[in-house]
């Protein structure tokens, strides 16, 4: 028996969000966090990203239930490989920047898997509506290299049906799977 409570202690100790003994809040990096999409289109893939990222998260070692992502993102600041691209998935067929200028992903849960991974549930708004969503994501805390401040560091992707977001023009030529890859780095609020 002492044998089995070393081994989960030693288990707890490594484990990487134990690292936060109480609720630790971060607000996101915006200058260092980043989202990627991709998709099938035309017999090639199309590439596109997102930034100015804005949100929190909290970490609660002790109560996951306490756990909150919330993350929002400007749906103007979209890019793809070309000018044209661009305009189009800004205009109202698939993203409508201008009636609805942000995305925003809340989270519900986040479910250790082990050695640094997760799994984090929770909804996704685009233009106006919302579903479900499960991201895969790893976490990790790293040391910033200009300061004894540590940085939070979060990859987390997922994929998404384009049409159940009202995003399903042109069905015949682009792929109705997109998917997501999302880096973000964040910091302590207290750092600020």
């Amino acid at each position: 028996m002492t044998r089995f409570m070393h081994a989960i202690a030693l288990g707890f100790l490594f484990h990487p969000l134990c690292l936060y003994a109480s609720p630790v809040s971060y607000r996101i990096d915006t200058q260092n966090t980043t989202i990627s999409l991709s998709w099938h289109a035309f017999g090639s893939v199309s590439k596109a990203s997102m930034g100015k990222v804005t949100g929190g998260i909290t970490l609660d070692a002790g109560d996951e239930r306490a756990d909150r992502i919330d993350v929002t993102i400007p749906a103007a600041t979209l890019e793809a490989s070309n000018s044209l691209l661009t305009y189009q998935m800004k205009s109202r067929p698939f993203f409508d920047a201008e009636r609805y200028p942000n995305i925003a992903f809340t989270s519900s849960r986040l479910v250790a898997l082990g050695n640094g991974h997760f799994r984090l549930f929770g909804t996704l708004k685009i233009k106006n509506v919302t579903r479900p969503v499960i991201l895969d994501a790893s976490l990790n805390g790293k040391k910033a290299v200009s300061s004894s401040t540590e940085i939070l560091v979060m990859h987390a992707s997922t994929a998404i049906s384009r049409s159940a977001f009202n995003m399903d023009s042109f069905a015949a030529l682009v792929d109705d799977t997109v998917t997501i890859n999302i880096e973000i780095q964040a910091r302590p609020y207290q750092s600020a």
